[in-house]
């Protein structure tokens, strides 16, 4: 079952044309990795589909047409959001950060903070300590609970492994993998090609605002062609 659709998305910051008709999908229980260097056009791609940019063209989430819906609107319908920046709150504690992802009203969470603290002792160490004190590898997994809290069917998250250490990267990895298990699927924009194709069920490589290539981890590896062009330096 295909639970996000994406078809023939454009996106402008100003008069910029930055997405220049995508094509691409998500599928239940797929983690799908977006490739490519940077100022293609990936982080905004994840940011139309949360709707701004104010994009143009089709986007259906769950057979539910969403494009030009307010953000707040989207993300209430199951899409959770991890930017770039992480964007905790340093001065609230690592419990009070998860607090604040948990949806009004939301019932039958895959998620909670006892499962937060299993997962990562370390956070549950840290439970009371200031988010702003915590390592860069710790803010992006409290980052990811966090909005693993408001109990979403989708989550995008931008460049989570950015600046972190490899250890860290593989717990990130191993995170997500375990949510992928739990019947929620992940959106990833990812800069290092081997974590992308150790967790990625399915690839897509941009360049100038498009999709130039879709398929698996082992059709990646065998089209030297694109690596080459598109991702190698």
């Amino acid at each position: 079952m295909t639970m996000l659709d994406v078809r023939d998305l454009h996106a402008y910051y100003g008069k910029s044309h930055i997405l220049q008709g995508v094509n691409m999908s998500v599928g239940t229980n797929e983690i799908v990795s977006i490739l490519g260097r940077n100022g293609v056009g990936r982080s905004t791609t994840l940011k139309a589909i949360m709707g701004n940019p104010v994009p143009r063209g089709d986007i259906e989430f769950r057979q539910q047409k969403i494009a030009g819906r307010k953000p707040h609107e989207i993300a209430r319908l199951g899409i959770g959001y991890v930017p770039e920046e992480r964007a905790i709150f340093p001065m609230l504690t690592v419990e009070q950060n998860l607090l604040l992802g948990i949806k009004t009203g939301q019932k039958d969470a895959r998620w909670s903070i006892e499962e937060t603290w299993k997962l990562f002792p370390q956070l549950r160490e840290r439970a009371n300590a200031p988010g702003g004190a915590l390592s860069g590898g710790e803010q992006q997994m409290l980052t990811i609970c966090r909005t693993l809290m408001g109990n979403p069917d989708l989550i995008m998250i931008d460049e989570p492994t950015e600046g972190l250490a490899p250890q860290m990267v593989e717990r990130i990895g191993d995170l997500l993998e375990e949510v992928a298990r739990r019947g929620i699927s992940i959106l990833l924009v990812e800069q290092r090609l081997a974590i992308a194709m150790r967790i990625s069920h399915r690839l897509y490589v941009m360049g100038h605002g498009q999709m130039v290539f879709e398929g698996t981890p082992d059709a990646l590896m065998a089209n030297h062609d694109i690596r080459r062009e598109w991702l190698e330096v």
